[in-house]
């Protein structure tokens, strides 16, 4: 592939980047950085281009790689290193003591809203908390898949409303 038809690909799959890289970055003057930094690094590392390829997934590859690297990097640059001699104020654990009364009284409203509810949508919903996968419910209750997992997602819409303040 000459130059001439290299640069012309690389031109014509320009239009491609720019969803892709709002998708990214969410930002329109970020993601014309990224694509311009894109185009950058393709015609720097044309001879790596493989001709007969799929050059719009060489560029998409080119500019995952460079927004994964920019984001490491700016994640390296927040981190905030603090050397002062008060040092034992950052590592101070500060310990908090749970309620027990407050989560007995939960407990016992979260269960008493489960016996409360139906049981055609009780049943699934118990062995469900207990542990058991959709399909054994599916098994032990002798219903269709689709119906076990439609009745545990009503179940909990149901104990939603009746528990709004959790």
């Amino acid at each position: 592939m000459s130059t001439v038809e290299f640069n012309q690909s690389l031109i014509s799959n320009t239009e491609y980047l720019k969803p892709f890289a709002m998708t990214l970055t969410r930002d329109m003057e970020s993601a014309k950085d990224l694509i311009q930094e894109t185009l950058y690094r393709a015609l720097a590392n044309r001879d790596k281009y493989n001709a007969g390829t799929n050059i719009k997934a060489w560029m998409y590859t080119i500019m995952r790689n460079i927004f994964i690297n920019n984001y490491r990097r700016s994640a390296k640059q927040n981190t905030i290193f603090d050397n002062t001699p008060n040092d034992f104020l950052l590592d101070y654990n500060q310990v908090t003591t749970a309620n027990a009364a407050e989560t007995t009284l939960s407990l016992k409203e979260i269960k008493e809203a489960v016996h409360h509810l139906p049981e055609i949508f009780k049943n699934p919903f118990e062995l469900y908390f207990e542990g058991y996968k959709y399909h054994e419910i599916s098994h032990i209750l002798n219903e269709p898949l689709g119906t076990i997992k439609s009745r545990i997602h009503f179940a909990r819409k149901l104990l939603k409303q009746q528990l709004t303040r959790f």
